[in-house]
């Protein structure tokens, strides 16, 4: 038997029970989440809004009249990240290699253009509403790839200092959440079938957990599209990178221009992202299980469980996201960002709109 460090243990425990009260504050709005969906179905014969989207609105609500103490932050923000990472893993059970190879190469070169002509329009509006260079580069960026995580990427290889990265970050926020609940409505309104909205989400919806809560209550192909081109999306944010590091040398030696709202924070030491940015590891885990999967080396009886706990993980994920979003943060970014980061998705999803059709998605 092998010896277990004394010392490691006592330092685990402590670690352990600190994430406590918030995981079990993101389940209980996780089971008022389906308890809400259960009465709905109840009265109206069918969940008209899945648990997932309950479960934002609940934590939002909660947020709105209560701050959470620290205490409770290291279980929400647990939740909240690495939780929907390994919602994410699991999801690649359920999709196969041959998927990513079925949505053909125009689709593929589409989601490429699409990001491209995204990040230039979004920093043409940045820049024509008043936005500092970094500020325009890391909301475009974030809106055009991956949020947060484009924008904690981009942020060092520019230079952006703190108040940049937490204006942009404060939007991708709370925008994020009112995309996953709203761009669901324009499966009726646009009457689009199940693969061009999975399209739609992948190409709009700022992360790839998020992706779920925004198809997962429309159908599993949608869930499927979605997270494959997605997918294909986020891999963008590599060369995104690269390309950046041999632009902005320039930029990063330049002054602070001022900014439309100041707040604390240094500027980051300029240099290259690690490995890990360009390439989050769930994105790595994903596309190893799906591989798993597309070698049928995963039993067809734990294929269903599988998408049962990444589907009960992402929504407790969803409560503690909306137990993150500070509705407050909008008003002290500004109205120029506000502007900036609106009309950026905006156009993104009028660009993906047009894409869908000009390849004709089924």
């Amino acid at each position: 038997m092998l010896d277990q460090n004394p010392a490691e243990t006592r330092s685990i425990i402590p670690a352990l029970l600190r994430l406590l009260p918030g995981i079990a504050l993101c389940i209980l709005v996780t089971a008022l989440a389906y308890l809400l969906e259960a009465v709905e179905i109840g009265i109206a014969g069918r969940p008209w809004l899945e648990a997932l989207v309950f479960a934002i609105l609940l934590g939002v609500a909660i947020r709105s009249v209560w701050t959470p103490s620290r205490a409770w932050h290291y279980g929400i923000d647990f939740s909240a990240k690495t939780l929907l990472e390994i919602a994410v893993v699991l999801l690649g059970a359920s999709v196969s290699v041959r998927a990513v190879l079925a949505i053909g190469p125009e689709l593929i070169a589409g989601i490429a253009i699409v990001v491209v002509v995204a990040i230039a329009t979004s920093y043409g509006i940045s820049r024509a509403l008043g936005l500092p260079r970094r500020m325009a580069i890391l909301v475009a960026c974030g809106n055009s790839i991956c949020g947060n995580s484009a924008i904690a990427a981009v942020a060092p290889v520019i230079g952006a200092d703190g108040e940049d990265v937490a204006s942009s970050i404060a939007f991708t926020a709370v925008l994020g959440v009112i995309v996953v609940l709203l761009l669901p409505l324009l499966v009726p309104l646009l009457q689009m079938s199940l693969t061009q909205y999975g399209v739609l989400a992948g190409l709009t919806v700022y992360a790839v957990p998020q992706v779920l809560a925004a198809t997962l209550p429309i159908g599993a192909l949608s869930n499927q599209v979605g997270t494959v081109v997605k997918l294909v999306r986020v891999l963008m944010l590599g060369p995104v990178v690269l390309l950046m590091s041999l632009l902005a040398s320039k930029l990063r030696e330049e002054s602070d221009e001022p900014a439309p709202q100041v707040t604390a924070g240094d500027r980051p030491k300029a240099g290259r992202p690690a490995l890990h940015q360009l390439v989050p590891w769930f994105i790595v885990g994903f596309l190893v299980v799906a591989g798993i999967r597309t070698a049928g080396l995963i039993p067809s009886a734990v294929l269903k469980p599988t998408a049962l706990v990444a589907n009960l993980l992402t929504t407790v994920s969803m409560a503690a996201l909306g137990l993150g979003v500070d509705i407050r943060a909008v008003a002290k970014a500004g109205l120029r960002v506000t502007g900036a980061v609106t009309l950026s998705l905006i156009v993104l999803g009028l660009i993906s709109l047009g894409l869908i059709h000009l390849i004709g998605v089924a």
